[in-house]
């Protein structure tokens, strides 16, 4: 294929799995993507989710490149309305710092949580200042902080490449008006990819960062030895998907995440999925050929839908050899 790959990574609890086992296996996971030839791991930032250990994405970012060499490595995305520009361009600057030429900072603009852990968070829930969030942030891993007189240290100088996230049209223009690179959450949020990656490349406005538009665009996959057996894990994710978004804390056997997911309830959650790589070797290698065609990507990053360390790894392998 054409496009490089890179993972994304939420470091996932699975079940019968502890938050510890998650971290090694996100460690576990980037050293596969090490030796299989994939571009970049992003960790995602979410609160207030048991089955997430990615919520202090900076620390599990400094954790994961000292047990790796060469690959990149970065946020898929900080949260930027949770966090003071300077303290993430200080995080981010100590990172690029100790790991030069490795760190990337990719930013949202939605909080990865609810409104109540929004609060508990202790930020404004004001109005909506990320493009000048962006600005300031950018300021301070540059040389000429927008701030007077406050500086990041580390951070200045450091150039840490931006790239902006989006699921809407709004990512798409700001990333296109600053002429940043975009990537599109087309992995869960698929309805305006296709918009928002043409707004994007008709918007572009050339930077110091970046010459030309760049698009990476999200893509789930689940990859197995055989067809029956990825399908397997399609069904757990897609259970598991479910009870987090709609179960509201009852539990849910199996037969009632399936019973839902019939419904019309359900079929709104899989349509999040719809972008999925699903298969064998062959069969997820023809998926992502022809869907990084059709997002018009640069680049696509894979979400891996396995649950277990083990079916994930088996799967990041899979996936590398399927467009080798």
């Amino acid at each position: 294929m054409s496009v490089p790959l890179s993972l994304l990574d939420l470091a996932i609890v699975a079940p019968g799995e502890s938050t510890a086992d998650a971290l090694a296996g996100s460690v576990a996971l980037a050293r596969t993507a090490e030796t299989a030839g994939y571009r970049r791991v992003w960790y995602a930032e979410h609160h207030n989710n048991a089955t997430i250990a990615s919520s202090a994405t900076a620390v599990l970012v400094a954790h994961v490149a000292n047990h790796t060499s060469t690959i990149r490595l970065g946020a898929g995305g900080i949260m930027l309305p949770n966090h003071a520009p300077l303290q993430v361009a200080e995080q981010f600057g100590t990172l690029a710092t100790l790991h030069p030429g490795r760190i990337d900072l990719g930013l949202g603009r939605a909080p990865g949580t609810d409104r109540t852990t929004m609060h508990a968070l202790r930020r404004s829930m004001g109005a909506d200042t990320f493009p000048e969030d962006v600005r300031e942030l950018q300021g301070y891993l540059g040389t000429t902080s927008l701030v007077p007189g406050v500086n990041a240290y580390p951070g200045h100088g450091t150039n840490v490449p931006l790239y902006i996230l989006g699921s809407s049209l709004f990512g798409a223009k700001l990333a296109a008006a600053y002429g940043l690179p975009y990537a599109f959450a087309s992995h869960f949020a698929p309805q305006s990819l296709l918009d928002a990656v043409a707004a994007y490349r008709a918007e572009f406005q050339p930077s110091e960062q970046l010459a030309a538009p760049y698009v990476i665009a999200g893509v789930g996959a689940v990859a197995a030895a055989t067809e029956a057996d990825a399908h397997r894990q399609l069904a757990e994710a897609q259970r598991r998907r479910l009870k987090m978004m709609a179960a509201r804390g009852r539990e849910l056997s199996d037969a009632e995440a399936d019973a839902i997911l019939a419904s019309p309830q359900g079929q709104s959650i899989l349509e999040m999925m719809a972008y999925t790589a699903v298969g064998t070797r062959q069969e997820v290698g023809e998926y992502l050929e022809a869907f990084a065609k059709h997002a018009q990507a640069d680049e696509l990053i894979v979400a891996l839908h396995s649950s277990g360390t083990e079916d994930r790894l088996r799967s990041a392998q899979i996936v590398a050899e399927s467009v080798a």
